[in-house]
């Protein structure tokens, strides 16, 4: 069955065994032919002229006959390529390299031919062979199909845990609360009084970097909804990247509210200085980042250099759009009561006692955001080819999937995690529920030097320097988003815990 699919380059040659050729050793042979073949479409009634609709390039192994072997290679006539014939591979006449039985150089003779085919392909579908499943894109499938049934697996095993031993637990307190002469309080429950005291280590960063993850998986969701209605053209890069800027803009309102509320937990008042951080912390350090590295590609005469008008339109969207939206979902989180909790915070915080080492930094972020990050590795690849390696990725609706089973996978670790510590009586769970999953962006970070060793070919500096500050921009925005879903997700979880035991 002929398959007929898209794939980046060819190969410069193949390899033979030697129960192939009857040698002790592998022969190599080499591609020294290029078949072009150029199709096209001619409809009189629909429009004038020809149109391209697709060419194929089909790489060739053949040993040329020249019809004077001693003349000049570049004018010498080539019987083997005929203007009647088409240049096919034949076992009999592929190029071995192989030199001489004395060690003389080996002459290898290129050419191409040029194939003009009619095609019944319209002008709309010239495409679709870019889009037909690659052999290995089966691969794709099932490992996706193994990761949705590991997490399935993994939320099955971590709810029945969690909730039989909190079951246990809360039965236990409640059991202990109706005696006279109850016990002395121990695990989760001791420290009711110190759980939701507000970070004492910058809240209003924190406010931030949650409101902004949010904001960040808002868009993203919605780019994805709107790839699936086709509203988006993933075939479309540019445009595609156009709409997740602008519907990140548009989501502004989301990271005001969110970001509010949370600093209005804290009993923060500066009600101003949260809503501009908000606002400019990360477009600020993004707009920044990207304004030096386009000053330096400018200079070179980079082709993906962005001009000034373009520039100049991000910047009234994030000013003139994105800042006022902040500014109003920041009013309504404002203006909305104070998060209630189940439990009263003490005036004097309860001393922490030493924690075990999977509780303690840097190990409690280490160990949380491995598995977000294993859970979408098969999918980043295909992401990063599409990238970096000019692939087209249009499986969005898979995408999507794996989108849910990344927040599942985060709110699963978040909660396990703020669960031990809680019993380790450790009541400082904001920031850590926070890095627990923040970190997958550091191992996102880790997984684009891999790509770029093995699977990247950048030659100069500033193709490195440019790869590296995209991929950071990418690690830190997918670090925030994880985070975000950490944070709430464990604030919830905490909520819900010290609501449901009687607590003096």
């Amino acid at each position: 069955k002929e398959l007929n699919y898209a794939v980046r380059g060819f190969p410069v040659g193949f390899t033979a065994p030697p129960n192939y050729t009857g040698l002790k050793e592998d022969e190599y042979y080499l591609y020294n032919h290029l078949r072009f073949t150029i199709t096209y479409r001619e409809q009189a009634d629909e429009f004038e002229g020809v149109r391209i609709t697709g060419f194929d390039v089909h790489p060739v192994s053949i040993q040329h006959d020249l019809v004077d072997s001693n003349a000049d290679l570049s004018r010498s006539s080539i019987a083997s390529c005929g203007s009647d014939s088409i240049v096919r591979n034949d076992p009999e006449s592929y190029l071995p390299l192989r030199t001489g039985p004395t060690g003389e150089p080996l002459t290898i003779l290129y050419s191409y031919s040029v194939e003009w085919q009619e095609s019944h392909v319209p002008w709309s579908d010239r495409w679709d062979v870019y889009l037909m499943g690659n052999p290995d894109d089966d691969v794709h499938v099932l490992s996706i199909i193994n990761a949705i049934m590991i997490v399935l697996f993994l939320t099955g095993s971590t709810a029945t845990i969690m909730v039989r031993t909190l079951r246990n637990d809360i039965a236990l307190y409640n059991e202990l609360d109706d005696l006279e002469d109850s016990q002395e309080e121990t695990g989760w429950k001791l420290v009711h009084g110190d759980v939701f005291r507000p970070p004492s280590t910058s809240p209003l960063l924190l406010s931030v970097a949650t409101g902004t993850g949010a904001q960040i998986g808002t868009s993203l969701i919605l780019t994805l909804i709107c790839a699936i209605l086709k509203i988006i053209n993933p075939m479309n890069k540019g445009a595609t990247l156009t709409a997740i800027i602008f519907l990140y803009v548009l989501s502004g309102s989301v990271a005001g509210y969110i970001s509010s509320r949370l600093y209005k937990f804290c009993d923060a008042k500066a009600w101003k200085r949260n809503t501009i951080a908000t606002a400019i912390a990360l477009p600020g350090a993004l707009m920044t980042v990207f304004l030096v590295l386009n000053i330096f590609l400018a200079f070179v005469g980079a082709a993906t250099s962005v001009s000034i008008f373009t520039i100049i339109s991000v910047f009234l969207l994030w000013t003139c759009i994105s800042t006022p939206l902040v500014f109003v979902g920041s009013y309504f989180g404002f203006r909305a009561e104070r998060i209630q909790v189940p439990t009263k915070t003490n005036q004097i915080a309860r001393f922490v006692p030493e924690q075990q080492w999977h509780s303690r930094y840097p190990w409690c972020a280490i160990i949380g955001g491995f598995l977000p990050f294993a859970s979408v590795t098969v999918e980043l690849f295909f992401i990063m080819s599409a990238l970096w390696l000019h692939q087209y990725y249009y499986m969005m609706g898979f995408l999507l999937v794996v989108f849910i089973i990344l927040g599942v996978t985060c709110v699963q670790i978040s909660v396990v995690m703020t669960y031990v510590q809680l019993c380790g009586e450790n009541h400082r769970w904001w920031w850590k529920s926070f890095f627990s999953c923040a970190s997958a962006g550091f191992y996102l970070f880790l997984y684009s030097l891999w790509f770029l060793a093995t699977k990247l070919e950048l030659v100069g500096f500033l193709p490195i320097v440019v790869y590296f500050t995209y991929m950071l921009m990418i690690s830190v925005a997918f670090g925030l988003f994880c985070g975000s879903i950490g944070l709430l997700s464990s604030f919830w979880f905490t909520r819900t815990i010290y609501g449901a035991v009687k607590v003096d």
